[in-house]
């Protein structure tokens, strides 16, 4: 038997024994090490998050990393022993989108792991094999459990299109601002400035590649070509759109219910464009992948708090108070 957190249905959960998990044809049976708690977790909890996006009961989880413990028909048995972490959005790999690392908009409809899929809130946790990136076995997987939000903050810049010279403005100090901070930084762009609540936040944004760090409410140092609205970004949606200039891009991560409405007629008049990013793709995990193994990113400084299992309600609390020393919290069922 191993340990698992189960929500039941919104506002209600506990710590439930299941049976050791038995991994299937393709699948893998990963013992995890940690488990990264973000906003759409508490979203979760509370029952906010879209309906299409989750299906109760579940074992919440989505960023985690691990170890593989047993193989199913079919997958290599290389890949037992190997440290690893595992991309979410569980796309059926036949249809159109897929085949074109479109799987978040796959055509058999919406699959994530800690949403509609048993997570990673659990000692133990089956996923597709092919779902699985390898790590160097010397790999910190505390560590590694952030590379979830990493293959998002990548995805973000992929789909921003930030050419050299332009300025981007990201909106929120967080964890993933702070990483999609950290890929603009090296991909060149003109500047990267950061739009947060918490003034503490200003050195480790710049250390992660920021120009210019703001507090919210403050004048930016000029309009921007692109501003991305990440989960945590305390802004309204009329401070989200005053930051672009004419012709300006808006690219938005969240699916909170906080994050707000859009001013249609604004859009038009000011001829702005918007896009949406849900998950990542494979190549956006690759590349994060990639960025931590030949150490290019270290989301070591981000980690604040860890906690066992049974501290899951508690965990969330944290990631809810808003207060400023609270980076990534981290749940270690194995430990």
């Amino acid at each position: 038997m191993t340990a698992a957190v189960l929500v039941t249905r919104p506002g209600e959960h506990r710590l439930i024994a299941r049976a050791h998990g038995a991994p299937g044809p393709g699948q893998a049976l990963v013992r995890v090490h940690s488990n990264g708690i973000c906003q759409s977790d508490a979203d979760l909890l509370r029952g906010v998050r879209p309906q299409r996006l989750v299906r109760y009961p579940v074992t919440p989880g989505h960023e985690w990393s691990g170890t593989v413990e047993r193989v199913g028909d079919g997958v290599p048995a290389d890949l037992l022993g190997q440290k690893v972490v595992g991309e979410s959005i569980r796309g059926c790999r036949l249809c159109e989108p897929c085949h074109v690392d479109r799987g978040t908009l796959c055509d058999e409809g919406y699959e994530e792991t800690g949403f509609t899929q048993p997570g990673g809130m659990a000692e133990t946790l089956v996923v597709p094999a092919h779902s699985l990136h390898v790590l160097p076995q010397d790999a910190d997987l505390a560590a590694a459990s952030l590379l979830e939000p990493a293959a998002l903050a990548v995805a973000t810049v992929l789909t921003a299109k930030a050419d050299p010279g332009e300025s981007v403005a990201v909106l929120g100090d967080g964890v993933l601002g702070l990483l999609i901070t950290r890929f603009l930084a090296t991909a060149g762009v003109g500047r990267v400035i950061v739009v947060g609540s918490r003034a503490e936040r200003a050195d480790m944004a710049r250390a992660f590649g920021a120009t210019v760090y703001v507090p919210c409410g403050e004048p930016l140092p000029g309009l921007c070509d692109v501003a991305i609205h990440t989960v945590d970004a305390r802004a309204t949606s009329r401070q989200v759109l005053g930051v672009l200039r004419e012709g300006g891009r808006l690219v938005c991560t969240s699916t909170s219910p906080g994050a707000g409405t859009l001013d249609v007629v604004e859009l038009v008049r000011r001829r702005l464009k918007v896009q949406p990013v849900l998950g990542a793709s494979s190549a956006a995990w690759s590349l994060a992948v990639r960025a931590f193994a030949e150490g290019g990113l270290d989301t070591r400084p981000l980690i604040t708090h860890t906690f066992s299992l049974d501290a899951y309600e508690q965990a969330l609390d944290l990631v809810a108070s808003g207060d400023c020393a609270v980076g990534k919290v981290l749940l270690t069922p194995s430990a």
